[in-house]
């Protein structure tokens, strides 16, 4: 995926996400985002997510699927949400912000998949390349690409999104739809 972002452009966007959480943190309200102030490559309409670590450990991480404002406005607001809206964790405090890590993920748009039995999606997958979003009409879960760090190998990839899912491990519902995509990520050092 190349989006043509400069490692400058790179740096700017982990900035804005240290800066927004910061902000919150230590002022209770967030940055006001002038989009002049950013180059026309970061207002396109992208879809992102930010993942927090603190020690190696995730923090928090949201993020949109769909494109629906410019990447700028996506961050800042996933930023926001990872740090303070992460239902699994408590929100951040200004005492954590020197542990944590900022990891953005930029997304391709979503392929649909053309499947009809989960042997048919694990035999498409691309272990370490592909994000997966797996939905019906009462489930729905995604797993980043980077996932498959962690996850190595497609069936248990599938399972474990299956169980994000609120599905059983034997359940393929009839109404499931699949569609993949890739994303640039990229992280503070």
């Amino acid at each position: 995926m190349d989006l043509n972002l400069t490692e400058l452009d790179k740096k700017n966007l982990l900035r804005l996400a240290r800066h927004t959480i910061a902000k919150i943190c230590i002022d209770g309200e967030p940055p006001k985002l002038d989009l002049t102030q950013f180059p026309t490559t970061l207002q396109v309409h992208l879809a992102s997510f930010v993942t927090l670590q603190k020690f190696g450990e995730l923090r928090g991480c949201i993020g949109t699927l769909i494109p629906q404002k410019p990447l700028i406005e996506d961050i800042a607001y996933n930023a926001f949400a990872s740090a303070f809206r992460d239902q699994r964790f408590f929100p951040v405090t200004e005492n954590e912000l020197a542990d944590l890590r900022i990891e953005i993920s930029i997304l391709t748009p979503m392929t649909a998949m053309k499947i009809e039995t989960e042997e048919d999606l694990l035999a498409q997958l691309r272990p370490g390349i592909d994000g997966l979003l797996i939905q019906g009409d009462h489930h729905k879960a995604t797993f980043l690409p980077q996932v498959w760090e962690q996850l190595t190998e497609p069936d248990q990839f599938l399972l474990h999104l299956k169980h994000k899912a609120g599905l059983q491990p034997h359940e393929w519902p009839a109404d499931m739809e699949c569609f993949s995509y890739q994303c640039l990520k990229f992280k503070e050092d």
